[in-house]
């Protein structure tokens, strides 16, 4: 069955907040995802802060564990009015299960349903010290697009609803999915504010060597599984010394330099974003042996990964 994501149209709801996740969903889908977009609100219509109309809309609909409910941003300088049913329904998500995903201020509403308390969370630049006031329990930071805690996920604002969205896809169906999503809204794959902007996934293709391409590709969707050099060389028809000059000259790298790459870069995105132990990072990541991956991580960072995610979490 295909993953539900209800989207909660808001009076005053901020259009790229809404539109910039929901784009990254539809085009996750038509590249063999399995997201069905459905748009909800307690009334029928509601005018977005730009002006723009959005009707139709569903009925809140009864929330299953395995749905995604996104909320996008209101203008709060319009209204500061919440329609109680939506906390209600906000609420029950929560207790069914379901991942409740807010864009800018929608933070605020999951603040009102009382599920920021304990939590790490963001929202935009101008509202984060108003975040702090209205709710003292919750661990409001301000230097990173998006935070995953659990099933609460929070983005900083406007474009980094992009972010937060392509990080979900890359939570379900892997970083060689989201990395074709954000190339296909030609957009960085990005990952944290602490994070480097450009993922491995997408850096290094701007040449046009189709060979390397192909290769690359090969390796992006299956960055986890053993490719030996002659398998890759053969796939493209070249000798596998051919290859590697070939690699080497247009991305200053060999394969197996480019494979483990696109290891470590999906290393860090799990040890920021999820509560994975290190061995199951380990196993998510292609190494078998925890100790290899280790020593990987450590000489491509500079600390080793149990550092490397108490330095992000600090």
């Amino acid at each position: 069955m295909p993953k539900r994501v209800l989207v909660a149209a808001l009076p005053h709801v901020n259009l790229l907040d809404l539109s910039g996740p929901v784009q990254v969903f539809s085009a996750a889908s038509h590249l063999g995802a399995d997201y069905e977009l459905t748009y909800v609100s307690p009334v029928e219509a509601v005018s977005s802060a730009q002006g723009v109309v959005l009707s139709s809309l569903e009925p809140l609909p009864t929330v299953a564990g395995e749905d995604l409910v996104l909320i996008p941003g209101p203008d709060l300088t319009r209204s500061l009015e919440v329609d109680p049913a939506l906390i209600a329904w906000i609420q029950g998500a929560a207790e069914a299960g379901a991942t409740l995903a807010s864009v800018c201020t929608g933070a605020f509403l999951l603040g009102e349903a009382g599920l920021l308390n304990g939590r790490r969370c963001t929202a935009h630049w101008s509202v984060i010290e108003g975040m702090r006031q209205r709710y003292p329990r919750a661990r409001v930071v301000d230097d990173v697009l998006f935070v995953m805690d659990g099933q609460i996920l929070s983005s900083a604002g406007i474009a980094s609803g992009i972010d937060l969205a392509l990080a979900i896809v890359d939570r379900h169906h892997g970083p060689a999915m989201a990395a074709r999503v954000a190339r296909e809204l030609v957009v960085y794959t990005r990952r944290n504010g602490e994070a480097a902007p450009l993922s491995p996934f997408v850096a290094h293709r701007e040449h046009v060597v189709r060979e390397v391409q192909a290769v690359q590709q090969i390796l992006s969707d299956g960055f986890d599984q053993q490719h030996p050099l002659s398998a890759l060389a053969s796939a493209v028809n070249l000798a596998p010394r051919t290859l590697t000059n070939h690699f080497v000259k247009t991305i200053g790298m060999t394969p197996l330099q480019y494979q483990q790459s696109l290891r470590i870069g999906h290393a860090r995105t799990l040890l920021a974003t999820t509560e994975l132990s290190i061995e199951d990072i380990s196993l998510a990541c292609g190494y078998a042996d925890p100790r290899h991956f280790r020593r990987a991580f450590t000489q491509a960072q500079g600390v080793p990964p149990r550092d490397y995610r108490e330095a992000l979490n600090a």
